[in-house]
């Protein structure tokens, strides 16, 4: 079903998306509709309920037809939906969620600081006690659809030496403006927005969890996050690939089909392969997320003795961006000098890749992230 929405409403009108830099209004219906938007909410709050690898999936076939359109869905069934299910209260959890599902509210996360390299940057974004609750101020950057979300999770500094908060506040209050919209060299759909807030009120009971542990509540939410970046990356891959492999079949160089050289073929087949092998480690650090405590979940303390174990959302994230890049790259290469143009999808495509291995983290921080868990691990300090 995923693949007949994205081949007939999304993939027709990605170009002109990506011309005018900007996604219609109505394919965010659209998407809640088909319960895109909820596929990680339980059934009791109007969303689909679906495990991890499931909503991959669907968020894989969704960036076969338009990567800025998959980033929006993953944000809302990653981060977002994952830390108000962990640790916001019974009341916000059916204040937001059912809106979420429905498509009536689109909710903004609010981490990323120029310079930082992680849940432990906060950056300038300060939460300062006051009665009846909190005042946001400071900056909050490379918000995905800040601009036209109707609430955010904003994380900022609880005070001095107090850590990170977690806030979900009303865009709409006074105090919550956007700055600034980046333009960028792919995705270029996407709302990437840069956030200022001036004396913010946000009441008491919108603080998500305890102020103190935020940065906590952070890196538990980023493997989702990471995942879902993977999965985007997967389906801009995987559309790459299908373009190049149905042009080598209709382009005659020489009196012959493309794929009556073998340099054509062999490089046909390692673009299926990388895709798959990354594809395979994405599910199987998601099915490893979703395990139960004691029944093959996942655990760096165990991975010396459990090689399977040593998948992790980092690395899977650096394997499916590094895939989607290079598999773009080739798909250019097959087509030649039309690939360079843009009267043809792979061009775009090459530049959606290249912005799955350098937002949220490029392939270099991840591998030190994932080089730091097994030195941990292996206990060499």
């Amino acid at each position: 079903m995923t693949r007949d929405f994205s081949d007939g409403e999304i993939r027709p009108r990605s170009a002109d998306w990506d011309e005018h830099r900007h996604l219609d209004d109505d394919v965010l219906g659209m998407l809640a509709e088909f319960g895109f938007l909820g596929m990680r909410i339980p059934e009791a709050f109007g969303g689909l309920g679906l495990d991890l690898t499931t909503c991959l999936a669907a968020t894989e076939e969704l960036a076969r037809g338009d990567g800025s359109v998959a980033l929006s869905v993953s944000m809302q069934n990653g981060p977002v939906t994952g830390l108000l299910l962990a640790h916001a209260s019974d009341d916000l959890q059916r204040e937001f969620l059912p809106g979420i599902a429905s498509g009536e509210r689109l909710v903004a996360f609010a981490l990323g600081e120029p310079g930082a390299s992680g849940a432990e940057d906060a950056g300038d974004a300060i939460a300062t006690p006051v009665a009846g609750g909190w005042r946001l101020d400071g900056h909050r950057h490379w918000v995905v659809d800040g601009g036209r979300a109707g609430a955010a999770v904003v994380f900022a500094h609880s005070g001095p030496g107090g850590g990170l908060g977690a806030f979900l506040v009303d865009t709409a209050v006074p105090g919550y403006r956007v700055v600034r919209r980046r333009e960028t060299l792919g995705l270029c759909a996407a709302e990437i927005v840069d956030i200022e807030f001036d004396g913010m009120a946000v009441p008491e009971d919108r603080v998500i969890g305890r102020p103190p542990l935020g940065d906590g509540y952070a890196r538990e939410v980023l493997p989702l996050s990471r995942l879902g970046g993977a999965a985007v990356a997967l389906g801009i891959a995987q559309a790459a690939f299908e373009h190049a492999a149905r042009y080598s079949r209709e382009r005659e160089q020489f009196g012959r089909a493309l794929t009556a050289f073998g340099a054509i073929r062999h490089k046909l087949a390692g673009m299926a392969t990388r895709i798959a092998a990354a594809r395979a480690l994405v599910r199987e650090t998601a099915v490893a997320l979703e395990a139960p405590d004691g029944e093959g979940g996942l655990d760096m303390a165990s991975w010396p003795d459990h090689p399977g174990l040593a998948a992790t959302p980092d690395m899977a994230r650096w394997a499916a961006s590094h895939a989607a890049v290079s598999v773009a790259r080739e798909a250019v290469q097959i087509f030649g000098g039309y690939g360079y143009m843009r009267d043809y999808p792979v061009e775009k495509l090459m530049r959606d890749a290249s912005g799955t291995g350098i937002c949220e983290a490029t392939g270099e921080v991840l591998r030190i992230i994932a080089a730091r868990g097994f030195q941990a691990a292996v206990g060499t300090g």
